[in-house]
């Protein structure tokens, strides 16, 4: 990785650009008078003054540009950050906690509902606050892996390069590994949820502009409020039915239905804007759009509220015994919501990055704990509120979807407006995701994260076609985001932060058995919590 040259960081080898190579007699390389000039007038700053004073700094236009660095969430939101070349984060504590919540935030939140149905409501609730306990110490021990190494400069280093040094080119590429498990996971989940989004909402349009008062062949309840079960359709997907329809409208409102279907053709048209969208050299226009992803949470929270308000609470607690409209409050499957909680509290890969940035460096553990507490707190707001208030009966609990705006009909306004924000978020965020997808691949194999548009373009089809495949055979963001979120967050979250820390702690003859035994035991967690995926 490249970096510009500081008044700090003098002892550090000039980077020079490879343009700025030429080549004397075929075997020697010598730096061009470009790159020379450059670095003596950056050497002629730092002269001006002592290294103590920062009064005299190389102005930006002196320094070579920085590469683009985007940090993301595989479900949350990806963005471009600014780097800081003098050293020092320009973000408060409270625009730090922010930036992490933003980013961890995302659409795993769909699916905390049926992860809380799916454990339990009472073993949901306390699996969301262990998972977050775990998940942020394992954090703070990515945070804290670049410390605890002697003897060499790291303040430039990312967590990858932590496993390089502690495992070698193994760790350098199975962190690359999971590293693409999660881009690409969370690209299918954006592309089974858009082609949902796309679907409902030219549903609602067309039958708006058409006059056309349609019922969904599915159970629900009645009245303004109105919440359904689509997956009590006897396995076939819900399709629309005019209650009341002119001759006129059967004809064109059939063949709506034969090209407007969520599965067969829907995510094959968002092909046409997005993989355009994935062949652009910077994404940086859409990283301009990161402000919806915080609108989109925002407005989610105001509609469970104001849908809960409407339907009431509806609960009865069975410890163990199933009946015919609720769940026991512990069961079996718990597992699938551990396996989502990974993936939603998953933001290891990128958390250095962003405390970077960070003006107070002494309070890094203090703002990334209140933001898990913030994460949190949203995940259960959410998960139990929507759980609460599901309507049963007439419903039962296990009508709840894995993407929980799935639970209220096409032509409901405030679920309409939700799914617009979401798409829109989606198609701005699903560039960027690419965009690191082929960074960290391309780069690693050929140097170049643009080779040619054929690496591109082979590249992004790839990538394309695995979402379109999902979309059209498998649907199911809960079952995608419990897989390679157990995954990726094996050794993301489990195995490389604890290895590490007791690498170093044996290196430094201080590693004790109890640490020994706790960390050893978060690491079977993460084994078991991706194995438990396979056989439930």
């Amino acid at each position: 990785m490249a970096w510009p040259v500081t008044l700090n960081d003098l002892s550090r080898p000039f980077h020079v650009e490879p343009t700025n190579i030429v080549s004397v007699n075929n075997d020697v390389q010598r730096v061009t008078d470009e790159a020379s000039a450059m670095n003596k007038r950056i050497h002629y700053y730092s002269r001006l003054t002592s290294p103590a004073d920062r009064a005299l700094i190389a102005p930006d236009h002196v320094l070579p540009a920085p590469d683009e660095i985007y940090v993301y969430s595989p479900l949350g939101t990806a963005f471009k950050v600014d780097t800081c070349t003098d050293g020092y984060g320009k973000n408060s504590s409270l625009v730090t906690i922010f930036m992490i919540w933003n980013t961890m935030m995302g659409t795993s939140i769909l699916s905390i509902p049926w992860g809380i149905k799916q454990a339990g409501f009472t073993s949901g609730i306390i699996l969301i606050l262990l998972m977050g306990i775990l998940t942020l110490y394992c954090c703070y021990r990515v945070v804290k892996s670049r410390q605890i190494i002697p003897l060499i400069d790291t303040s430039n280093w990312e967590f990858p390069d932590v496993c390089k040094y502690y495992f070698g080119s193994f760790g350098q590429w199975s962190s690359l590994l999971f590293s693409m498990i999660s881009l690409v996971g969370a690209m299918v989940v954006y592309w089974v949820l858009m082609s949902n989004f796309l679907f409902n909402t030219g549903k609602f349009i067309y039958n708006y502009v058409n006059d056309i008062n349609v019922t969904d062949i599915v159970p629900g309840t009645n009245g303004s409020n109105k919440v359904i079960c689509p997956s009590a359709a006897s396995g076939h997907l819900p399709r629309n039915r005019s209650v009341v329809f002119s001759a006129d409208n059967i004809t064109s409102f059939t063949l709506f239905e034969k090209w407007w279907n969520k599965s067969q053709t829907v995510p094959f048209y968002l092909i046409a804007v997005l993989l355009p969208m994935l062949n652009l050299k910077s994404p940086s226009f859409f990283a301009k759009f990161n402000v919806l992803g915080t609108v989109s949470v925002v407005y989610l929270v105001l509609l469970v509220t104001v849908k809960a308000a409407h339907l009431g609470i509806h609960l009865e607690f069975n410890w163990f015994a199933e009946n015919e409209f609720f769940v026991p409050e512990f069961r079996i499957l718990f597992p699938q919501l551990t396996g989502v909680l990974t993936l939603a509290f998953f933001i290891h890969n990128c958390v250095i990055t962003l405390l970077q940035n960070n003006r107070n460096q002494e309070n890094n553990v203090r703002d990334l704990s209140i933001a898990y507490f913030l994460v949190g707190l949203t995940y259960l707001y959410v998960g139990v509120i929507i759980f609460a208030s599901f309507p049963s009966p007439p419903l039962s609990k296990e009508c709840i979807e894995q993407n929980f705006l799935d639970n209220f009909p096409s032509d409901d306004i405030m679920s309409f407006v939700a799914r617009i924000f979401l798409l829109f978020q989606m198609m701005t965020v699903y560039p960027l995701l690419g965009y690191l997808a082929r960074v960290q691949l391309l780069r690693q194999f050929f140097g170049n994260a643009y080779p040619s548009l054929f690496h591109v373009l082979a590249l992004n089809l790839a990538i394309v076609g695995a979402g379109v495949a999902m979309a059209r055979f498998y649907p199911n963001i809960g079952g995608i985001i419990r897989y390679s979120g157990a995954t990726c967050g094996l050794a993301f979250v489990f195995v490389y932060p604890s290895l590490i820390y007791m690498i170093s702690l044996h290196r430094a003859g201080q590693l004790t058995w109890p640490a020994l035994i706790a960390h050893i035991f978060i690491i079977l967690l993460g084994l078991a919590n991706l194995i438990a995926q396979f056989l439930l």
